[in-house]
């Protein structure tokens, strides 16, 4: 049996041979069809099992889902994530440039800080912020040992632990947004930096104007997928304590009525459609910030229409070149710079 391309004589064209089409037959993926089969009949049994089972308690989850006291938490839990993430992308940045500083002195205090915040769980420093009032009960302003100028209670800043709480998470997520920042700032080829300043550029429009706009390219998905993370880490702020929050709000529910699983459910619900709100602000930010570099986001063209010269009053003839403009181009003039 003969593989190839088999050729027939056409009377139409002289008897000339020409080949035959070929039966060209689709490859056929018969494990992809088992792998949809098995995943729609998993879905249906999780669909089924929520649906039926009773301890879910849905009618829990639905009178409690819009509850003051769930919306205060959430309300708490957002100020928590913002606040903090201010605070944390303020260092991270200060953190970042000393670590690229000429300064050994910077550069040594960059890394300690992201050393010891890296290195230590979130959960003993948040622990840690909610005992400074006992480990510091007055701080004080003044000359070292020797008379203080200003003293003031810790216990009066504490209050009810939201400071401590937003302080620990942001001094923790610093050290991580610091060497984010740091690898965004060393994408940047060192060459455009040295050409700007060849131009007389100072270093601060350098920054400004030519490193950041590159470098937020590759500082947001991870800045992004930090947020969310920081989202998630409140729910330890109880180790502060700090007693406000989403998670300790639908617990203290919980323990209440006796309940836990339809609270837990709030909370996940609600966790899960903040995520999705800052998932889609952060797809239009990586957007913004790749285009003209991603395949999703393409540079904008802005076409500009050809400029057209009316012929002067009185000309009854004009030049072509002087309508076009070919003969202003820099590639168009001779020596003479006639365009010749």
């Amino acid at each position: 049996m003969s593989h190839g391309v088999t050729t027939r004589k056409d009377p139409g064209t002289g008897g000339s041979a020409r080949p035959d089409l070929i039966n060209a037959v689709p490859v056929r993926h018969p494990w992809r069809w088992v792998g949809a089969a098995v995943l729609l009949v998993l879905v249906a049994l999780l669909a089924q099992s929520l649906v039926t089972n009773q301890n879910y308690r849905w009618d829990v989850v639905a009178k409690y889902m819009l509850d003051t006291r769930v919306i205060a938490g959430v309300g708490w839990t957002l100020l928590l994530t913002v606040l903090s993430m201010v605070i944390a992308i303020v260092l991270a940045i200060t953190l970042a440039l000393m670590r690229q500083s000429d300064n050994p002195l910077f550069r040594a205090v960059s890394w300690v800080w992201v050393w010891f915040f890296r290195g230590t769980p979130v959960y003993t420093q948040l622990v840690f912020w909610g005992l400074v009032a006992t480990l510091y009960p007055v701080i004080a302003l003044g000359v070292p040992f020797g008379p203080s100028l200003f003293e003031i209670n810790t216990s009066d800043l504490v209050g009810n632990y939201f400071w401590p709480a937003t302080i620990g998470l942001a001094l923790n997520e610093s050290a991580y947004l610091a060497e984010i920042f740091r690898a965004g700032l060393k994408s940047v080829d060192g060459g455009q930096e040295e050409a700007a300043e060849a131009l007389g550029m100072r270093k601060s429009v350098i920054m400004r104007r030519i490193v950041l706009p590159q470098a937020m390219r590759v500082i947001v998905p991870p800045t992004g997928n930090e947020t969310i993370g920081m989202l998630k880490t409140t729910s330890l702020v109880l180790a502060v304590p700090f007693t406000l929050d989403l998670t300790f709000s639908t617990n203290a529910i919980a323990n209440r009525i006796y309940l836990p699983i339809p609270l837990l459910i709030v909370a996940a619900l609600w966790y899960l459609l903040i995520t999705s709100v800052l998932m889609v602000g952060q797809y239009y930010i990586e957007r913004h910030f790749g285009r003209g570099v991603d395949a999703d986001s393409p540079a904008p063209v802005k076409v500009t229409p050809a400029a057209h010269h009316a012929p002067a009053d009185g000309a009854d003839t004009t030049d072509a070149r002087a309508l076009t403009g070919e003969g202003d181009l820099p590639g168009n003039r001779g020596a003479g710079g006639d365009g010749r």
